[in-house]
């Protein structure tokens, strides 16, 4: 196994910016990515549709930096404006938005229902362009700039057994990263996404079999998963200026080839 690295000190490399994090409470990339946010000398909305979980990782994260949390389904449309117009409340407006909502679960094709397989993609693509289309829409109200930073995964390039609804659902994000990139880009504008393998955490593990979670570690060259900040480092990254050049890129964060 490749030893494993150090946690990184944060550069202000996100200083003075306002970042929106969906999905964002509980032990995944989401309030990985919230953390090191904050680390990086941003101000943070978190946003998760569990308010008991959101409020708790907001409290945990107070002493790191300014942090605001708002609920939010990203399913329902007055609830995604009411994010946005809540967070240009607080804070003036928005510099970046790290799209993190996501639905999986696991479903063979012929024993898939319409609902289930709405509910992923409602989730995990539509809840992404609803939230870009409004973040777009006010960045570009503000004079333009800003960066979109989406979570796809490796599994919509690769096939995988059971896994249509998410794997449809996360190669949709990166067709909405690249175009979305191109109609931003005249504003200023980047939009970008990572493609993880593979980053293990407690919820992970709750809804995920040991079998398949050891199948997956294997293929990692490094024979290990990410740790969720090891994912959200490259997100703050593409959210910098230090990635003024990318947009329209899907980022693979993996040890393997997809």
């Amino acid at each position: 196994m490749i030893p494993l690295p150090g946690y990184p000190e944060g550069r202000d490399l996100l200083r003075d910016k306002v970042v929106v994090v969906t999905a964002a409470a509980g032990t995944g990339i989401g309030s990985a990515v919230a953390r090191r946010s904050l680390e990086e000398g941003a101000s943070v909305v978190l946003s998760d549709w569990h308010e008991r979980r959101l409020g708790e990782q907001a409290a945990e994260l107070d002493p790191v930096g300014e942090v605001h949390p708002i609920s939010c389904d990203v399913t329902e449309e007055t609830q995604v404006q009411a994010l946005i117009d809540g967070t240009v409340r607080r804070f003036g407006r928005i510099d970046v938005l790290i799209n993190n909502a996501g639905l999986g679960g696991s479903r063979a094709i012929v024993d898939m229902t319409d609902e289930e397989w709405s509910r992923v993609l409602d989730v995990t693509l539509t809840g992404t362009f609803r939230m870009t289309r409004a973040a777009l829409r006010r960045m570009i109200e503000q004079g333009g700039g800003g960066a979109v930073v989406n979570n796809a995964s490796v599994i919509g390039w690769r096939a995988q057994a059971e896994q249509s609804h998410y794997a449809a659902a996360k190669a949709g994000v990166m067709a909405l990263t690249r175009s979305a990139a191109v109609e931003a880009a005249q504003h200023g504008i980047r939009v970008n996404a990572v493609s993880p393998s593979l980053a293990t955490h407690p919820f992970l593990a709750k809804v995920t079999s040991e079998e398949l979670l050891a199948e997956l570690t294997e293929r990692e060259v490094s024979g290990r998963a990410a740790r969720p900040w090891e994912v959200a480092n490259v997100m703050v990254f593409l959210a910098s200026e230090y990635a003024s050049y990318l947009t329209g890129e899907v980022i693979s964060v993996s040890s393997q080839h997809a």
